[in-house]
């Protein structure tokens, strides 16, 4: 039979009926013969109220006594429920993360498991008992004792570490929701159910504010190939499955200090269409690449940059045998977007960039840690090569090159990485898409499973950045010894002198609460460093569509666009990955947004095209209190 790991949130066993309703339902998996670990959260809000308490004592709480005070929220929870267990005729044991062999780092309220010692716990197992963790915390060491919380997303990152220590056939996730939904149902109200999603999908959507599932526990899914189901504790709905690619070959050793990249890729049949100057109106975009779609042209890169008085900068890539045609495309729409702010500023301007590459840093360790991204642009200027665009998602930063430099980013970046097995080459081996190079798509994967929207972020503009290798790296570098993490980046592809001196701007996206930290630290480095001015626009949303499905599907971008466009949303910024494209719109204009998008790919259900039926996340919900 199974080894079968089951995670219970706060809300799920917040009262004794409650936590009498979670045993029946472990008791009875058990009885059926299978081996079972339960992790669970601290009761309700008994976390909240430890903290308003310590709160009360103490205007800036001691890390290491705020982590002794939160540990017991979980030990409360763990002999309930084997008292429960108890009561219903099956053996049962509880256990605290330091009984059950959690290691962690030396960082109070945010540690990282370093590893788990399984044997205790599988004596307990093979004696025929349900071992009942306490989630969300650890030790330093089996000789230091000290004990550690692991911050926010805690126990479903012990539940998954767990499944991943033991490898358990299973390991279900239980909240107060029936799954994985298309998008927040508090905005929309008829999102719907996700029957399977991809881990890297997974990843992606809980960047952008899902809650369902901690990106953490999703990592280590990911990387250890562990399978999540997500399902509700009220009922027996089979919930939503999260799927993992067979990982590679990996030590338990470092679980959550693993390598931040797990592989360098490459793309040598890339080309670049960039149209300057065009209209900064709803609509710009989606009548570009409508017109693409039309010409069934597959286009990779989108960026579009912040805008510069009346305009914008859009550009995109597409295979070396498709430029000719994209390039017509764009010539031929560049006389109708005159700006009608400012005639005099004439028709976009279209260049293109024949021989370009594109160099891909990949791997879920990125997650949550600055500063990956200024090693990868750190690498590429010390080895002389220039970024011509950047494109970032939650596990991967693609930066477009000529191709010419593409062999030696491509030895830079994996002896800066530690990558030792061989690069992969992107083209139509779905490896993007975090499949294996013997895996495919299936036929009926929907082009997108759903859409988020991330209300929290800020946009960066720094002005005037010199355009020689390097300086992005210095910039991002900069924000990463703050530990602030970055967003979205986007390189202007418009090359302005400024007192004889070539330059760019440079945009990013950062968390609300981090925007006025960056902007100063920017701003004091701008003497330094020979930039303009540094400015912050907090009311902006960031709406995106995720999917692997979208690959070498020609139009999703379009109909992404089309649909804010027919809501006359204005686009601000643009940026992609092989499986998400993002579009920070204003912040009054987010919802409107969001709901648009849904629609425009049949989210709901109601008109599903060439989706099949297959549903997603609670991507935007910002309260949830099983994920603790």
């Amino acid at each position: 039979m199974a080894l079968i790991v089951q995670k219970y949130g706060g809300t799920s066993v917040g009262s004794v009926e409650r936590i009498q309703a979670v045993a029946q339902r472990v008791a009875k998996t058990a009885k059926a013969g299978h081996s079972v670990v339960v992790v669970v959260s601290a009761m309700g809000k008994t976390t909240d109220g430890l903290v308003k308490l310590a709160h009360e004592i103490s205007s800036t709480p001691n890390r290491r006594e705020m982590d002794m005070l939160l540990s017991t929220g979980e030990q409360v929870s763990i002999a309930l429920m084997s008292m429960a267990i108890q009561e219903l005729g099956q053996p049962a044991i509880s256990m605290t993360g330091a009984q059950v062999g959690i290691v962690t780092e030396a960082e109070h309220t945010r540690a990282r498991i370093l590893s788990i010692e399984t044997d205790r716990l599988e004596r307990h197992l093979k004696d025929g008992r349900v071992v009942v963790v306490a989630g969300f915390q650890g030790i330093t060491s089996l000789t230091d004792f000290e004990i550690t919380t692991l911050g926010r997303g805690g126990s479903d990152t012990s539940a998954v570490a767990l499944a991943a220590a033991l490898r358990a056939d299973l390991c279900e996730i239980y909240t107060d929701v029936p799954g994985i939904l298309t998008t927040d149902p508090r905005i929309v109200p008829d999102a719907q159910l996700m029957a399977e999603i991809t881990s890297d999908e997974m990843l992606e959507l809980a960047s952008l504010g899902a809650k369902v599932l901690h990106p953490r526990a999703v990592e280590i899914a990911r990387n250890y190939g562990v399978t999540l189901v997500v399902r509700s504790s009220w009922t027996d709905e089979p919930g939503t499955k999260v799927v993992s690619p067979i990982p590679q070959p990996r030590s338990m050793n470092g679980l959550e200090i693993s390598h931040t990249v797990d592989a360098v890729e490459f793309d040598t049949d890339q080309a670049k269409v960039a149209m300057l100057r065009v209209p900064d109106r709803p609509g710009i975009a989606a009548r570009l690449f409508g017109e693409i779609a039309l010409q069934n042209l597959d286009v990779d890169l989108i960026i579009q940059s912040i805008h510069e008085g009346n305009t914008n900068d859009i550009a995109f890539t597409v295979t070396q045998n498709s430029l000719n045609r994209a390039e017509a495309v764009a010539a031929a729409i560049a006389p109708a977007l005159r700006t009608t702010a400012d005639p005099a500023s004439g028709e976009a301007e279209v260049m293109v960039e024949r021989q370009m590459a594109k160099v891909s840093i990949a791997g879920a360790g990125m997650i949550g840690r600055p500063g990956v991204a200024a090693q990868m642009f750190a690498t590429l200027a010390d080895a002389g090569i220039n970024i011509q665009m950047i494109s970032t998602s939650e596990v991967k930063v693609s930066c477009a090159i000529d191709a010419e430099d593409c062999d030696q980013a491509i030895r830079t970046l994996c002896d800066a990485f530690d990558v030792i097995c061989s690069p992969v080459k992107i083209c139509n081996s779905g490896i993007a898409q975090g499949l294996n190079a013997n895996q495919t798509l299936p036929a009926n994967t929907p082009p997108v499973r759903g859409a988020a929207l991330d209300i929290k972020q800020a946009q960066l503009a720094i002005r005037y950045v010199p355009d020689r290798p390097g300086m992005a790296a210095k910039i991002f570098r900069l924000l990463a010894d703050h530990t602030i993490s970055v967003d979205m980046i986007i390189q202007s592809q418009r090359c302005r002198l400024l007192h004889g001196v070539a330059s760019r701007d440079i945009a990013c996206t950062v968390a609300q609460i981090d925007a006025d930290e960056a902007q100063a630290i920017l701003q004091r480095a701008a003497m330094e460093l020979g930039y303009g001015e540094v400015t912050v626009d907090r009311a902006i949303a960031k709406v995106s569509i995720v999917g692997t499905g979208m690959v070498r599907r020609p139009g999703i971008a379009a109909r992404m666009f089309e649909a804010l466009a027919k809501q006359q949303i204005n686009i601000q910024m643009i940026a992609t990955s092989e499986i998400k494209i993002s579009c920070v719109v204003s912040e009054e204009d987010g919802v409107r947004a969001l709901q648009a998008v849904h629609t425009a790919f049949g989210l709901s259900g109601r008109d599903r095209n060439d989706q099949a039926p297959i549903e997603i996340s609670k991507t935007q919900s910002r309260v949830h209190s099983d994920s603790a």
